[in-house]
């Protein structure tokens, strides 16, 4: 039987990053962000309920218009909570089909907001927090979206704190060096897992 790793981190931890390691490494990576993609990309499951609940101008092209859904949430914070009520279920529920099919000793299910969103969590059996220090984050993300310290900051005030993730990891790894240095530390963290579950 499987056991599921939930993989988690903050903006410009690195999780990401790691995830592609982890790839690389054969281990199955199941991508939640991407199975939100999906349901709202062209013709997905989920923008019938998204037009139903946000009218006709929230489907564009057969497509989420998310210029229109983002000004929206804007203006009406609550809209968040009333998309994420829509998708969550089907991102939940997409998981566990692809998990379904999956017999390794260990596989991944990738959630960026898995500290805040409990279903989530009763999907896996451990859960690996790839962390590192704020400061470390911003620079990272300025680097890499060139965005504002203010804006950062909004983003990261949306997320968990770097303490809840920490108080839900049962691994950690400290992205704060190069990308060689996470390397050998997924590398690690795979073997351990191939070690510890291999044996279940």
């Amino acid at each position: 039987m499987t056991v599921w790793v939930g993989l988690t981190g903050g903006i410009g931890s690195g999780k990401s990053a790691a995830a592609d390691l982890f790839m690389q490494l054969g281990t199955v990576v199941i991508d939640a962000d991407a199975i939100s993609r999906e349901l709202t990309a062209y013709q997905g499951a989920a923008l019938p309920t998204i037009q139903a609940a946000f009218g006709e101008l929230a489907v564009s092209e057969q497509r989420l218009n998310r210029d229109y859904v983002r000004e929206l949430i804007f203006k009406r914070p609550e809209a968040k909570a009333e998309l994420e009520a829509i998708l969550h279920p089907l991102i939940l529920q997409t998981i566990q089909q692809q998990q379904n099919s999956v017999d390794t000793v260990y596989a991944i299910v990738d959630v960026p907001l898995l500290t805040e969103l409990p279903q989530f969590r009763a999907l896996v059996q451990r859960v690996l927090v790839i962390d590192a220090p704020e400061a470390l984050q911003r620079e990272r993300v300025m680097a890499r979206n060139g965005l504002s310290q203010e804006q950062i900051t909004s983003i990261m005030a949306q997320q968990a704190t770097r303490e809840q993730r920490l108080a839900i990891a049962d691994e950690v790894i400290l992205n704060d060096g190069d990308l060689p240095h996470l390397e050998q530390q997924v590398l690690k963290c795979h073997e351990h897992y191939l070690q510890t579950f291999g044996t279940v």
